[in-house]
C-alpha cells in the first residue's frame, strides 16, 4: 500500500508521520460511518449497543488523531480554534473572523478562542 504522491525518499520523517495520521483518520471516519449505519438499522438491542460502542471507540480514535494533527501539522490549530466549540453559524464564521465581526460579542472577538481548555465549549 503506497499512499504517497511524492517520492517517499524526498519526504521527511515528520511528513511521513503526518501522512500516516491523515490516512488513519480517513479510516477511522469511514469506520464511524459504517458502525453508525449498522447501529441505525440493527433490530436486536444488544447488537445495536455493541455496534454503538464500537462506533464510539472509533470516534475516540479519530479525535485522538485530530489532536495529534493539531499539535504536529501547521494550520490545524488555528482552524480548530476558529470553528470548534462554538455555537456560531459555521458557514458565517470564516467571513466574520476575517472581518473581525463578533456575532454579538461585546469584546469584538468572535469568542472562539476563549473556549480553549473548556470541555464542551
Amino acid at each position: 500500500m503506497c499512499a504517497y504522491h511524492e517520492p517517499v525518499e524526498e519526504l521527511s520523517a515528520k511528513a511521513r508521520d503526518i501522512s500516516r495520521a491523515l490516512n488513519s483518520l480517513k479510516e477511522e471516519i469511514e469506520a464511524i460511518d459504517w458502525y453508525n449505519q449498522r447501529a441505525e438499522t440493527a433490530t436486536d438491542a444488544e447488537a445495536k449497543a455493541i455496534v454503538e460502542h464500537n462506533r464510539d471507540e472509533e470516534i475516540e480514535h479519530a479525535v485522538m488523531l485530530l489532536e495529534w494533527l493539531r499539535r504536529n501539522m501547521d494550520g490545524w490549530d488555528e482552524e480548530m480554534r476558529t470553528y470548534l466549540f462554538t455555537e456560531n453559524p459555521i458557514t458565517e464564521m470564516e467571513e466574520a473572523y476575517d472581518s473581525k465581526e463578533s456575532f454579538g460579542e461585546t469584546s469584538g472577538d468572535l469568542n472562539i478562542r476563549s473556549t480553549k481548555g473548556q470541555k464542551g465549549g
